[in-house]
């Protein structure tokens, strides 16, 4: 759906995005993560075309956008993390006028405006000045815009930040839900999002990919296999799950009366049936068994620690160049 070439920006001698590659299969909810400055917002502008790579392409389903930006922005819709919003409308003229923009008219903008406002959860707040709403109804409004001319693929870059907690659940719902029927990348920082969000992850650093996959796929590459812990009573349950089929090492301690051992798997091969299965064989009672693996924030950390590679980070884009300050609505 989405393929981004050897694309290289810069902002004088600061180079933003450094010769990075990757691809977006239709239907995915991609989790574009990376620490401030990263390149991140400098990449999803240029896939929304709103900016333009020094080097290389971004291209939709293989044809450069660049060839027809009109076309390939009527098949986005991207929310900004400043989501710049016109305080002195009122959220239906904002909306219609968004809808003027996508060139919407008659009967396909009504429509397009009532299922928008049904997806958003908005009606309470359509008629309201947007000065008087709250941050996640401001971020409700924003995503109604993004979405209102039913793209394929949509961008959000920080759709939760500065929310409380409940209002980062209902945007999680909600992105959730368009996800279900759109492509999407989501830039966020909580971590818990991503993974209760994304199918896939993109990390990148200094402007460079350094990661990309699901979420299990990455987390047991860090981790260098599977690591699991059977906590049971009964006899031989050490040396037992130590044979089973995969494990590379163990360690094992009493607990009450129990044995609680602690196992590292090399392979793909899912260990808790067997010893579910060797449990029932030798009678044993099994008081816990569960898999762990590395957390999502540890493999962040890792990948983009200062230091690991360029030694200081650079600025992801100038300040004037934000996208509140271009004037922009949508893409």
């Amino acid at each position: 759906m989405i393929s981004v070439d050897r694309v290289t920006k810069r902002y004088g001698p600061v180079v933003a995005v450094n010769d990075l590659s990757f691809e977006i299969r239709r239907g995915e909810v991609v989790g574009f993560l990376g620490p401030n400055g990263a390149g991140k917002t400098t990449t999803m502008r240029m896939l929304t075309g709103t900016l333009q790579p020094d080097q290389g392409e971004v291209r939709f389903e293989d044809r450069p956008i660049s060839s027809d930006l009109t076309s390939a922005k009527a098949r986005i819709g991207y929310l900004p993390e400043s989501n710049p919003l016109y305080d002195e409308m009122l959220v239906c003229e904002y909306l219609d006028y968004v809808a003027e923009l996508r060139s919407l008219h008659g009967a396909e903008r009504r429509s397009a405006l009532r299922n928008t406002v049904d997806q958003t959860a908005i009606g309470s707040v359509f008629s309201r000045p947007i000065a008087q709403l709250s941050k996640g109804f401001r971020q409700r409004v924003g995503l109604a815009a993004a979405i209102l001319h039913a793209p394929e693929v949509l961008v959000l870059d920080e759709p939760t930040e500065g929310l409380d907690p409940n209002q980062r659940v209902e945007i999680r719902r909600l992105v959730s839900e368009l996800g279900r029927e759109r492509t999407v990348l989501l830039s966020t920082h909580v971590l818990q999002e991503v993974e209760a969000t994304c199918t896939r992850l993109i990390i990148i650093h200094r402007g460079r990919l350094v990661a990309d996959g699901s979420v299990t796929e990455l987390l047991d590459a860090k981790s260098g296999g599977a690591c699991y812990v059977v906590e049971a009573a009964g006899e031989g349950v050490a040396a037992a799950v130590a044979a089973l089929p995969g494990v590379t090492s163990h360690r094992s301690e009493p607990v009450d009366g129990r044995v609680r051992v602690h196992l590292t798997v090399s392979g793909r091969e899912e260990l808790r049936p067997h010893i579910y299965r060797l449990a029932g064989e030798r009678g044993w009672t099994l008081w816990e068994l569960f898999r762990e693996r590395a957390s999502l924030e540890q493999l962040f950390q890792e990948l983009t620690a200062p230091g690991e590679r360029e030694a200081a980070p650079a600025p992801e884009r100038p300040q004037s160049d934000s996208p509140a300050g271009s004037g922009e609505v949508a893409p």
